[in-house]
């Protein structure tokens, strides 16, 4: 396990920047507003040769009882409790506040290793929050700037001793018994909807614990947070996102800003499951969400939640069946899975049905197989004619996986109707048994291209 380090400190000191620095990437969002950051999310931080896990928190505040702030508090403490150094940034320009203080004392009883940080050291605007931060009695402050990089060489030399003690203790427990075999690259599986239909619930049973905020309030989750997670033996990245609004209806920056964190998401995701509330299913939001994961050739998996509380289930379900077809005609067979993410009845269902896609995905076919295919169905419903000469299908060949992509020679590729490729998208679907995940078919003109010329 890699050296684990939380940064903490009272609202807008600059953690998420800082966070986004050390990742090298920008994963936390960013503004001016204090308390943008509500879960708290990890990252596989670097400074130079060092390698550690970075964990961005919410900003430290004395709020108590059941409200959201309470929430991110709670959120904020389990990140100390898992922490082996905790990073504490002050802002350097504004000075010592009496919330500094409040929590440095805090910080001092817990036992856990601080490392003191003096953020927005930039100039000569820092130099008098630098010297105050001596009263905190974590020791001396280092001066940063995370939005310039400056003072990361001083951070690298406060944070290698503890990298240093954990590597020592892996190889020590590396010699005392076999290591196991680096497992593969963890699926990318992310979970997306509308607000407050219940993904970050869906996640928390996932996990067995309460990993994200909840709440009846709309609009919890601002950034898309990735927990790490195993099933069957296989490792996943289970991501979290933002509720996805119609985009007339966005007004705050930090929602657009979330947005376009969730979008990104859907991008580098291999798996999404769709969340939709089983009161309102499929509603205009909900199509487009599954439009824009079915054009970026993901796997899609529709779980319907709050199913409990739904009076009717064969005719909400025929419902929905019936929308998905007239809907997404595109990609016959989508999955659907109904649950309760708060009770966690019908999730044992859902993961085998996401594996399932996957690997229908992957699904790779021999190009003799589909060659022998191209020859029935053509035969079966030749191509039409273009100026007085039937189009030829010479041949076909599976591109990629991941989404099924195909290339057929045919000559004559520009005129073969929209309609014929469908049948041809269809028929790759049934045939080869391809439900639910969007499929690829390019023209190409010319002839075979694996037959010699003579």
């Amino acid at each position: 396990m890699p050296l684990t380090v939380a940064i903490l400190g009272r609202p807008n000191v600059g953690k998420s920047t800082l966070f986004n620095r050390l990742v090298g990437k920008r994963l936390a969002i960013v503004d001016n507003s204090p308390g943008v950051t509500r879960d708290r999310r990890e990252g596989e931080a670097r400074i130079g040769d060092l390698r550690f896990t970075v964990i961005d928190t919410a900003g430290l505040t004395e709020a108590t009882g059941e409200g959201l702030e309470a929430m991110m508090r709670a959120q904020t403490d389990r990140a100390v409790e898992e922490a082996d150094v905790i990073l504490m940034v002050i802002d350097a320009r504004a000075g010592i506040t009496p919330l500094d203080e409040h929590f440095a004392v805090k910080l001092r009883q817990k036992g856990t290793p601080v490392i003191l940080a003096a953020n927005k050291c930039e100039g000569s605007g820092g130099k008098s929050g630098l010297i105050e931060a001596y009263a905190l009695g974590l020791g001396e402050a280092l001066p940063l700037s995370a939005e310039h990089g400056e003072g990361l060489s001083d951070l690298y030399d406060a944070l290698r001793p503890y990298v240093e003690e954990i590597s020592r203790s892996e190889e020590e427990n590396a010699a005392l018994a076999p290591g196991e075999p680096k497992p593969g690259q963890p699926l990318q599986l992310a979970i997306v909807g509308r607000p407050n239909v219940g993904k970050s619930t869906l996640v928390n049973n996932l996990l067995g614990k309460e990993r994200m905020l909840t709440g009846p309030e709309a609009g919890i989750t601002r950034d898309s947070i990735a927990s790490a997670w195993t099933f069957k033996g296989q490792e996943f990245q289970l991501i979290d996102t933002a509720g996805l609004r119609r985009k007339a209806r966005i007004s705050e920056k930090i929602e657009e800003l979330s947005t376009s964190d969730t979008l990104r998401t859907i991008r580098f995701a291999q798996l999404v499951v769709l969340v939709l509330d089983g009161d309102d299913m499929l509603e205009k939001q909900d199509l487009t969400i599954a439009s824009l994961v079915i054009e970026e050739g993901r796997a899609l998996v529709i779980a319907v939640n709050k199913w409990d509380k739904v009076k009717d289930k064969k005719e909400a379900l025929g419902r929905l069946n019936d929308r998905l077809q007239t809907s997404l005609p595109q990609v016959r067979g989508i999955p659907v899975v109904t649950l309760s993410a708060l009770t966690g009845k019908g999730l044992e269902n859902l993961l085998p049905t996401v594996m399932k896609t996957y690997h229908i995905w992957n699904k790779h076919i021999s190009t003799g197989r589909l060659n022998a295919w191209l020859k029935a169905v053509t035969e079966q419903h030749p191509p039409p004619m273009s100026k007085g000469k039937r189009i030829r299908l010479r041949y076909i060949t599976q591109a990629k996986t991941r989404p099924p992509t195909f290339a057929v020679f045919a000559s004559r590729a520009k005129d073969l109707p929209q309609s014929y490729a469908r049948y041809l998208v269809n028929a790759l679907r049934d045939t080869f048994d391809l439900p639910g995940v969007p499929i690829r078919l390019y023209l190409r003109k010319g002839k075979n291209p694996y037959v010699d010329g003579k």
